[in-house]
């Protein structure tokens, strides 16, 4: 058992908090995510918590620290993940000493509100080895974040160690957003490194077993068919899923209420107002 705290938490980011990779239908965006089910623990163990999500797929770290930061920071929060910057790194040129410095800008301020601050590495998916200049610059990045994670005294989520990443089964089939699984998984990781308690069932994985090399020439090949290239054809013509979407819950519900039924009422216009009739911090 974690020691016992409430308060309000705001996730900030973009699509790896917003929750691509874990759909459902009855959630905002079509999406649940680890954020969503790490508040639906958080509503578990003090019905008194407070959520919102203000992560949007496809955000760059300046978009995410213009659009959500002040948002985020206006809320009052006790708690906030942070991840941004993936997107910076898929660009074709990334400069990484200019990142790490914006990155470090955001996380001042978030630290200088007085919020514990929950941050994360990235994962160095293997895909494909036409992606190997990616995974060099993922490296330097959170060789990046966990210094800046050590110096603001910030809670990290080393997510590029966590080795049962490693699985397929944990992944979406683009290889770059996490599966249900492995959403389910970051929740339980967010959750222990909180010291939150968590009912979240993880089960073991079953053991991967490499196909031989003619199937795996065939997948590798529809993968950068089907994901590499779509990908590389929206960034060169900037069209972005996450301009025409809105954060999923930018106003802070309570979790212990049922994020469903908040979801359905704040899709008929209703207001998602607490078990007292008023409307959350």
């Amino acid at each position: 058992m974690g020691r016992e705290m409430t308060g309000l938490l705001v996730a900030v980011g973009d699509s790896f908090t917003e929750g691509i990779g874990d759909p459902h239908l009855h959630y905002p965006n079509s999406v649940r995510g680890w954020a969503d089910r790490l508040a639906r623990q958080l509503g578990r163990a003090d019905p008194t918590w407070q959520y919102a999500n203000l992560a949007i797929r496809s955000k760059f770290l300046d978009q995410v620290v213009a659009d959500q930061l002040d948002a985020a920071l206006a809320l009052g929060p006790t708690h906030v993940t942070f991840y941004a910057g993936g997107n910076d790194l898929l660009s074709l040129r990334a400069d990484l000493t200019s990142l790490l410095e914006r990155y470090d800008a955001a996380l001042g301020r978030l630290v200088g509100s007085g919020a514990q601050v929950v941050l994360f590495t990235a994962y160095d998916v293997r895909t494909t080895r036409l992606l190997d200049p990616l995974v060099r610059r993922v490296h330097v990045f959170n060789d990046g974040v966990r210094e800046l994670a050590d110096r603001h005294g910030t809670l990290l989520v080393d997510h590029a160690r966590v080795r049962d990443f490693d699985h397929p089964a944990l992944w979406a089939p683009d290889r770059i957003h996490m599966s249900r699984q492995g959403h389910k998984r970051m929740a339980a990781l967010v959750a222990e490194t909180m010291g939150v308690p968590h009912t979240l069932k993880i089960g073991d994985l079953v053991p991967h077993e490499p196909r031989g090399w003619r199937h795996a020439t065939r997948q590798e090949a529809a993968f950068v068919r089907q994901e590499v290239v779509p990908l590389v054809r929206r960034r060169l013509r900037r069209k972005y899923e996450g301009d025409r979407i809105a954060a999923r819950w930018p106003e802070p519900i309570r979790p212990a209420e049922g994020m469903k039924r908040l979801a359905a009422a704040r899709a008929l216009g209703g207001p998602t107002l607490d078990s007292a009739g008023s409307r959350g911090r």
